[in-house]
């Protein structure tokens, strides 16, 4: 394959991307592979802490700003996990669905053009699994989420993200006043992570009031059965083949009545436009960037808590980080709620302390321990 990638130094990063700063992007990468029609980027946004991990996504409609804003949000998830990692994403313009054989090809084509960006780990993403890291484990050597087949811990089979969801339910619903036992929760995406999310919290006593999937929402004021609907999933159906329940639009799970609200899909399904209609005391963002920062504003101004995208959904990059490092999967369970655990309880102790929304708190946390690491390196420009 002839590899027609083209690295941008960070001055000309910093002319097409708005939100450049002095973190970064360390390097964007464009790959472009005519004779299968592959397009793609790679964002390393900053390595000052050690080898970027970042998700590989695939769709249709991404955007190098994504790219771009998710590598950031991955600079600071593995700076406020504090892992020895920083920050990078990746995105294939293609539809995931696509016959398993074409994508293969996509994704092996990928990873081959970026051989050498050894400041890359490859991980699953919102149309990526385990597979697609085997795949690129096979090319490169180089990803994590993979298979246990290849010694891997597959973070999405086990519900990582999802289970480090709950670590942070436990500690936030402490700071808002809210009991976990009988607490209502609606999940829009209940893809990997919300299913996992909803599981989890079901165990500690919360009832699944609502889910959307890309086919609409299906509501139940008395609780829906989370095993029943992960079933469903797992066999290609939709949680509208349920039986039970009233079904709504896709977009009608934000006007449910709820105590939590998970957003576990796609980035900016809350913004200024549709966030006065949420009905919920608390936000796990289980997704990256679900939120836009006006969105976030006006919610906190309402008193509605927010956990924010990179510290309450780290679960799957600690799991992540500990699968490179050998450890088990129990080991990578006990990091996860040990880490999500008390960077929650940090960030709202310096939410309160400093009167700020949460997320300003996370970020001055995550950044200040960036900075650190940039002053204990070699800091150069690719």
């Amino acid at each position: 394959m002839n590899d027609r990638s083209v690295q941008e130094p960070t001055s000309q990063a910093a002319a097409e991307f708005p939100f450049a700063d002095d973190l970064g992007p360390a390097k964007v990468v464009h790959v472009y592979e005519p004779t299968c029609d592959l397009r793609g980027i790679l964002v390393i946004d900053n390595v000052a802490r050690g080898p970027s991990i970042g998700g590989l996504r695939m769709a249709q409609d991404v955007s190098s700003d994504e790219c771009f804003r998710l590598a950031r949000a991955m600079t600071l998830k593995n700076a406020a996990a504090d892992l020895p990692h920083g920050g990078g994403k990746s995105v294939i313009f293609a539809n995931p669905d696509d016959p398993p054989a074409r994508k293969e090809q996509l994704i092996r084509a990928f990873a081959g053009a970026l051989r050498h960006e050894a400041d890359y780990i490859f991980g699953p993403d919102m149309g990526t699994d385990e597979t697609c890291m085997a795949w690129i484990k096979d090319e490169i050597g180089r990803s994590v989420g993979l298979p246990r087949e290849v010694g891997g811990i597959p973070l999405d089979e086990l519900g990582a993200t999802g289970f480090g969801l709950r670590a942070a339910a436990v500690v936030a619903a402490e700071q808002c006043g809210l009991d976990l036992a009988g607490a209502r929760v609606a999940v829009q995406g209940f893809g990997s992570v919300g299913q996992h999310a909803a599981r989890f919290l079901a165990e500690l006593g919360c009832v699944l009031v609502a889910a959307a999937d890309s086919k609409g929402t299906l509501h139940h004021p008395d609780g829906l059965d989370v095993a029943e609907l992960m079933a469903l999933k797992a066999v290609g159906g939709s949680i509208l083949d349920h039986g039970a329940g009233q079904k709504m639009d896709r977009d009608a799970v934000i006007d449910v009545d709820c105590d939590i609200w998970i957003p576990s899909a796609r980035p900016d399904v809350l913004h200024e436009n549709n966030v006065d209609r949420l009905k919920a005391r608390l936000v796990l963002e289980g997704a990256n960037i679900p939120a836009t920062p006006g969105a976030e504003r006006q919610l906190h101004e309402r008193g509605v808590l927010v956990i924010p995208d990179f510290v309450a959904n780290a679960g799957g990059v600690v799991c992540a980080a500990m699968e490179y490092v050998g450890a088990t999967e129990s080991a990578a369970f006990t990091a996860i709620e040990e880490k999500i655990s008390r960077n929650t309880d940090a960030v709202l102790r310096g939410s309160r302390d400093q009167a700020v929304a949460p997320r300003a708190a996370a970020e001055a946390l995550a950044v200040e321990r960036v900075h650190r690491a940039m002053t204990l390196r070699r800091w150069s420009i690719y």
